[in-house]
């Protein structure tokens, strides 16, 4: 299979890890209900193919995203790796509820969802935006005291549907307040994929100058308006190592209509290998993969990458 051409650049991280959320953001927008067994089947493939996490599902409440009512199910089904613990497999928990069937089920690694607009709060949550931290905080203390690790997404950090720009200031603010809380690494989520490359730059330095270093940060861009590629670069340029993508670029937010497909695993692992950044992703495995659950999905995969080499890959 080709392989890009290897230019390094000087001044890139050597190494950068993916967070894939193929499993939980990637499948929580289909329209029809992927079974459980392909769900599985779709952790152990991108595992085998390098992903250093894989994020398994969403321990939300079955009415709120239909798509990730079988979590629990799920979970059952991939318990060995999850003993194996090699490979981080977080779940998404909104609340102390959710929290609670993820320290049943012996997971180490859950994420919680903020938001950095009211209207996003309101919508995805219940919550108003400084209510969503009393929500959060008992449920960050006790998974902090269970020994767990507590990842924090931030959505809508570059622009918002219904109140339009976002202000710098505030998503800082909001990623700030979620550290105090005990997060362990702040996701920055350009849910709508309206920013581009400069404001990527800006959000970061800001960060910085609140004293709120880059290595916690990871992003975690959409492709709405085809720059996800090209704000993971300049997220690259700016330190960050954390990249959350989707394998297939699969995904959307059942919250947020305008909210596409997240970035492609596959198109970023490209331009990774081609600038010398070393993720530890078998680039072949996880093309074969996602054309795989293509066809399970009934759709060809929206990645160029994988659109470019998949064929005869997906055996």
């Amino acid at each position: 299979m080709r392989a890009p051409q290897t230019v390094p650049e000087a001044g890139l991280p050597g190494r950068v890890t993916i967070y894939e959320v193929g499993p939980r953001d990637g499948l929580q927008n289909e329209k029809t209900v992927v079974p459980v067994a392909v769900k599985a089947e779709f952790v152990r493939r991108l595992v085998a193919a390098g992903l250093p996490v894989v994020e398994a599902t969403s321990f939300v409440r079955p009415a709120w995203v239909p798509q990730l009512a079988d979590a629990a199910e799920l979970v059952d089904e991939i318990a060995d790796l999850i003993r194996d613990g090699r490979v981080p497999l977080p779940v998404l928990v909104p609340n102390e509820r959710g929290l609670e069937r993820a320290l049943d089920k012996g997971l180490r690694h859950v994420a919680i969802f903020g938001s950095a607009t009211e209207t996003f709060a309101r919508r995805n949550l219940n919550r108003g935006l400084d209510e969503q931290f009393a929500m959060f905080e008992p449920t960050v203390a006790r998974a902090r005291e269970a020994g767990m690790d507590v990842r924090a997404y931030v959505s809508m950090c570059f622009g918002d549907p219904w109140e339009g720009d976002v202000p710098i200031d505030q998503v800082v603010d909001v990623g700030k307040r979620l550290f105090d809380l005990g997060a362990s690494q702040l996701s920055l989520g350009d849910t709508i994929g309206v920013g581009t490359p400069g404001h990527v730059t800006a959000l970061l330095r800001a960060f910085a100058d609140a004293g709120l270093p880059v290595g916690r940060l990871a992003v975690h861009f959409h492709d709405t308006y085809g720059q996800a590629l090209a704000n993971a670069y300049a997220a690259l340029r700016a330190g960050v190592t954390t990249f959350d993508a989707s394998a297939g670029g699969l995904g959307g937010c059942p919250y947020a209509e305008s909210a596409t497909g997240n970035l492609a695993t596959e198109d970023l692992v490209w331009m990774l290998h081609g600038l010398g950044v070393e993720s530890g992703v078998d680039l072949e495995t996880l093309v074969s993969t996602s054309n795989w659950m293509a066809g399970r999905l009934g759709r060809p995969s929206p990645s160029r990458v994988v659109a470019a080499l998949a064929r005869g890959s997906d055996k």
